[in-house]
């Protein structure tokens, strides 16, 4: 295994940390969110609206080209999977997440976004290059399956002491 060594190459890896961290803070705010208008969807869809409002003006900024319409609808239809895995996403977490609190949540998350995505390498899915599982990988999914079930039943102790 080689570790990155110049800033270049550290720079994704910040930028992916700071992602994650931003992850927690959604979840909640939607989940407010959700409880002010009193229905979880009305909370998704402004959630979503508000991403458009965002990404509208860097796309202006950032003088993105007009996007290629016609080769995306002769995609394949996962292509389109994006869109529906959001608003599962933002609609489990607003529901979940004050029940669940963020950390258990978010734990749940990870584990479900690591299993999947080692599905998606070993059988290259979605257009990636197979990368077959081996035991140090299940070994590492192992550990976070554990973490989070060590999370879940630190989360009910916690609560039954309450």
């Amino acid at each position: 295994m080689s570790w990155p060594t110049s800033l270049s190459s550290l720079l994704p890896l910040v930028i992916a940390l700071f992602a994650g961290a931003v992850v927690p803070f959604q979840a909640a705010s939607n989940a407010a969110l959700g409880r002010a208008f009193g229905h979880p969807l009305w909370a998704t869809l402004t959630s979503l609206t508000v991403s458009v409002v965002i990404v509208l003006p860097m796309l202006v900024l950032m003088r993105a080209p007009a996007p290629n319409i016609g080769s995306a609808l002769q995609g394949p239809w996962w292509l389109w999977v994006g869109g529906v895995a959001g608003v599962i996403y933002v609609t489990a977490a607003l529901i979940l997440t004050p029940s669940m609190g963020a950390g258990s949540f978010i734990v749940c998350v990870i584990a479900g976004q690591v299993l999947a995505s080692l599905l998606i390498d070993h059988f290259g899915l979605m257009g990636f290059a197979a990368k077959p599982v081996n035991i140090g990988r299940i070994s590492g999914v192992a550990l976070i399956l554990v973490g989070m079930v060590v999370v879940q039943m630190s989360s009910a102790t916690a609560a039954v002491r309450n």
